[in-house]
């Protein structure tokens, strides 16, 4: 399959679909146990969606790392099938490039959806990163293409819900600034990974058991995983 091309893929099933594109930094920076903790918190969390048979039937994972290089771990699917991977630490923070390949990938797979006929979910696309970008990442050109894609324009916006998550070490300044004021960012309480990936799978869970319009709140047990949440 070429890449962000999913023309030769069928439908597993006409549920609502609902795209989830985690983005996780690699770089070097995250070795030891960050990394160790976060390969846990994903076990856990394909094993949680895996129980759920609608969230099993309606959410679809698509994992991107980026390091010196960007790297799609798995393309979009149900969680049935996938592999739960295993991440390995190396190398630089390109950063903004992999929000972007995010982006893209979820238009792509919104095109999919439209053309087999499978209704969805607004995506999410889920930041997670310990340090800083690349120097020659370009931050603000970044943070207006999130803004305009996540604001209430009704012809650009609305797109997806992006959601940055900083792991210890991180600059939160740089994640507030390409996020939207809708959903400001959060730093991740010590290594907490595995509360924070059970957060989100009955987040996950609940967003695809909900009606089209309705209300979610997400920040019921939040802070189990939350150095403290920012409103």
């Amino acid at each position: 399959m070429a890449h962000n091309d999913f023309a030769a893929e069928s439908p597993t099933n006409y549920e609502q679909k609902c795209l989830c594109v985690l983005v996780i930094d690699t770089s070097g920076s995250m070795s030891g146990p960050p990394i160790q903790q976060l390969n846990q918190g994903l076990t856990e969390f394909y094993e949680q969606v895996k129980i759920d048979p609608t969230a099993a039937n309606r959410l679809e994972i698509c994992i991107l790392t980026f390091n010196s290089y960007i790297e799609c771990v798995t393309e979009p699917a149900l969680v049935e099938k996938l592999t739960v991977p295993t991440l390995n630490a190396s190398g630089s923070t390109k950063m903004v490039d992999a929000v972007r390949e995010a982006m893209a990938t979820v238009e792509a797979r919104k095109g999919w959806y439209k053309e087999t006929g499978q209704p969805y979910y607004r995506p999410w696309i889920i930041l997670m990163t310990d340090g800083e970008p690349d120097s020659e990442q370009d931050i603000e050109a970044l943070a207006q293409e999130i803004h305009l894609a996540t604001s209430n324009d009704a012809n650009q916006g609305r797109k997806f819900v992006f959601f940055a998550v900083g792991v210890q070490g991180a600059n939160m300044d740089i994640l507030k600034k390409i996020s939207s004021p809708q959903m400001l960012p959060q730093k991740l309480g010590g290594l907490k990974f595995k509360e924070f990936f059970k957060w989100l799978s009955a987040s996950m869970t609940t967003i695809t058991s909900s009606k089209e319009g309705e209300k979610v709140n997400l920040k019921q047990h939040a802070t189990d995983w939350m150095e403290g949440f920012e409103v």
